[in-house]
C-alpha cells in the first residue's frame, strides 16, 4: 500500500529500543516565522481516516448506535473525512439483494503464497451503507467511497454507486475507483498482467467512470489513488479531466514511510529520518494539481505498510512521525491526510492473510483491537480508545482551518523540525524534536508579530517506543466515551521579540500565540 512511498526497503540503521538517555547540554535552535509567505490553506476537513471496505462487512461496524466510536472521531475532528477502500475493495462485490449470487472472478494472484491480496471475496449490502450514512450524519464526517476496479465491472459497480450516492448523499466527497492500480502488475498483486500501463489503466478507468456516470448524473471521481507513482497522478490530473470535465473533483494518492514490518531495515530510527522523495513527488503532483485546478489528498497511509511494526506503529515514534509528516504535507500543497487502519483480522485478510509483524501471541492480542498501526483500537462490543498516532492527529488538528506560513528552523544538527500557521486572532506553532537524545533550547522570533500572550500543549510519552502513557498536555482520551480535556497548559511571556522554550528529545509542543 503505497504515492510518496518508501516501499523500498530503507537505508539500514540501528534500532531504537526507546528514548536514548540525555547525554549532554541542551541544543540552542533557533526558529524564525514568515508570516507573509503563505504556503497553503489547510481546509476544516483535513484530518481523517481511512478503513478497508470490507470492514463494511458488518454493517454494525460503521453505524450511528456505535457510540464509542462515534465520540472518538468526533473527538478528533468535526469534520473528517472516512475513506473507505483498501486492498479489500478490490474483492468486495455489492449484493443488492438477499439473492443475489457473488460473481465468480478468477485472478492471477489467487492461491499464491507471495500474493498479498485478499484470498476471499466478501459482500457488501445496502444495510451496510444505510448504516453508514447514520454514522456520518453522527459523528458529522463526509466519506470517499471506493469502487471495485480489480475485480469489479463497469455494470457491477454503476449498481453499487447508484446506491452510495442516493444513501450518503451530501455526505459523499466523490468516488474512487480502484485501490493502487500502479501496482496492479506487481508479482506480489497480479490483478493486471505484467506490461499493463497507465494508458490500460486509464482507458479502464474511464468506462467505470462513465457507467457510474449514466446511473449517477452528478457523480464526482477523484483519482489515481496510487501506491508508489506520482507520476501516475500527474498524467492523471493532465488526462481524466479532458474527459469527465468538472466531475474530477480530487487528486489521490498514498504514503507509507517504511515496510515491510519484518524487515531488519525497519526501526524507530529510520522512520524518523527525513524522506526526501516526499519533496520531491509532492512538487511534481502539487504543481499538476495547480495546473488542473485539484486538490491533492493523501487518501491512505501510515508509518510501515502491511499493518505496521509492534512497539513502533503504535508508539510514541509513530506519533511524532506522524504529526511531523501530517504538517510537513500540508506545508507543501497537501489538503487531506487519511491514516489507514482497523483491526487486525480485517488488515491481515486485505495483505494475503498474515501480519507479517506479528512476532507473538501477545502481538496478536493486540491486534485484535487494531492492527499496529491503527489510531483508534477497539470494537463495538468492548469500546474504542485512542492509540498514539491519534495524539498526533489531535495536535495536528489545531491547524484545521488555519493559514500556514513559511518558517525557517535552525536545529543545530538535531532531528528537528517546526511548522507555524496564522489563525484567526493569533498563530499555531508545533516544533517536533524527533531526536533521541538531544533537547532543544528554542528561540521563537516573533518579529513584526504582535504576540500578547502565549500558551503551549506538549505531546509526551516514556520512551520513544512506548505503546501506554502518551499525552497531549497531560492528558489522555478516556477510552469508550473519548473524553479529553487539557490539563497541563504553560504560559509563555514573549521576552523582547521572541518566545523562549524548551523541547526535550522525543517530544513535540504545540504553542498558541495569541
Amino acid at each position: 500500500m503505497t504515492t510518496l512511498d518508501r516501499r523500498t526497503l530503507l537505508a539500514s540503521g540501528a534500532a531504537l529500543a526507546g528514548t536514548a538517555a540525555f547525554a549532554g547540554p541542551p541544543v540552542r535552535a533557533a526558529l524564525k516565522l514568515d508570516p507573509a509567505m503563505t504556503l497553503n490553506d489547510i481546509p476544516a476537513d483535513y484530518n481523517g481516516f481511512s478503513i478497508e471496505t470490507a470492514q463494511l462487512s458488518d454493517p454494525l461496524a460503521y453505524d450511528g448506535g456505535n457510540l464509542s466510536a462515534v465520540a472518538l472521531y468526533r473527538r478528533l475532528s468535526p469534520h473528517g473525512v472516512l475513506r473507505i477502500g483498501g486492498n479489500s475493495s478490490e474483492f468486495c462485490w455489492w449484493k443488492a439483494t438477499p439473492g443475489a449470487t457473488q460473481p465468480v472472478i478468477k485472478v492471477a494472484g489467487h492461491g499464491r503464497a507471495d500474493n498479498y491480496m485478499p484470498q476471499h471475496f466478501t459482500a457488501i449490502t445496502p444495510e451496510a451503507v444505510d448504516r453508514l450514512r447514520g454514522f456520518l450524519d453522527a459523528t458529522g464526517w463526509n466519506c470517499i467511497y471506493g469502487l471495485n476496479f480489480g475485480t469489479g465491472s463497469p455494470e457491477r459497480d454503476a449498481e453499487e454507486a447508484a446506491y452510495v450516492a442516493k444513501a450518503l448523499g451530501p455526505k459523499l466527497v466523490y468516488f474512487q475507483i480502484g485501490n493502487e492500480p500502479d501496482l496492479y502488475r506487481d508479482p506480489n498483486n497480479l490483478l493486471r498482467p505484467a506490461g499493463w500501463d497507465f494508458p490500460d489503466y486509464l482507458g479502464e478507468w474511464l468506462a467505470i467512470a462513465e457507467a457510474v456516470s449514466k446511473r449517477v448524473p452528478a457523480a464526482k471521481f477523484g483519482g489515481p489513488d496510487v501506491g508508489s507513482s506520482a507520476d501516475w497522478v500527474v498524467r492523471f490530473a493532465r488526462e481524466a479531466p479532458k474527459r469527465l470535465g468538472q466531475r474530477i473533483v480530487g487528486l489521490s494518492g498514498h504514503y507509507y514511510a517504511s515496510g515491510p514490518p519484518n524487515s531488519p531495515a525497519v526501526t524507530i530510527a529510520n522512520l524518523l529520518k527525513t524522506d526526501p522523495h516526499i519533496a520531491e513527488r509532492m512538487t511534481a503532483i502539487i504543481t499538476a494539481a495547480k495546473a488542473a485546478g485539484l486538490n491533492f489528498r493523501m487518501t491512505e497511509g501510515n508509518s510501515c505498510y502491511r499493518g505496521g511494526k509492534p512497539d513502533m506503529s503504535n508508539a510514541l515514534a509513530a506519533a511524532l512521525w506522524g504529526g511531523d509528516y501530517m504538517l510537513d504535507m500540508a506545508a507543501r500543497g497537501c489538503k487531506g491526510i487519511n491514516f489507514h487502519g482497523g483491526s487486525g483480522s480485517q488488515i491481515a485478510s486485505s495483505v494475503g492473510g498474515t501480519l507479517p509483524g506479528a512476532r507473538n501471541a501477545a502481538d496478536l492480542a493486540i491486534a485484535r483491537l487494531g492492527t499496529f498501526y491503527s489510531p483508534v483500537a477497539g470494537n463495538r462490543a468492548e469500546g474504542y480508545s485512542a492509540r498514539p498516532l491519534f495524539y498526533a492527529q489531535m495536535l495536528a488538528e489545531r491547524f484545521a482551518g488555519t493559514r500556514m506560513i513559511a518558517t525557517k528552523l535552525d536545529a543545530a544538527g538535531a532531528n528537528a523540525t517546526a511548522y507555524a500557521a496564522k489563525a484567526t486572532g493569533g498563530y499555531r506553532i508545533a516544533i517536533f524534536n524527533k531526536d533521541a537524545a538531544r533537547d532543544l533550547t528554542l528561540r521563537v522570533d516573533l518579529a513584526g508579530i504582535k504576540a500578547n500572550v502565549a500558551k503551549l500543549w506538549r505531546l509526551t510519552g516514556p520512551a520513544l517506543d512506548a505503546t501506554q502513557n502518551i499525552t497531549l498536555a497531560g492528558a489522555e482520551v478516556t477510552h469508550g466515551d473519548a473524553v479529553w480535556a487539557p490539563k497541563q497548559i504553560e504560559k509563555l511571556a514573549p521576552q523582547g521579540s521572541g518566545l523562549d522554550l524548551k523541547v526535550p528529545h522525543a517530544s513535540a509542543v504545540l504553542v498558541f500565540v495569541d
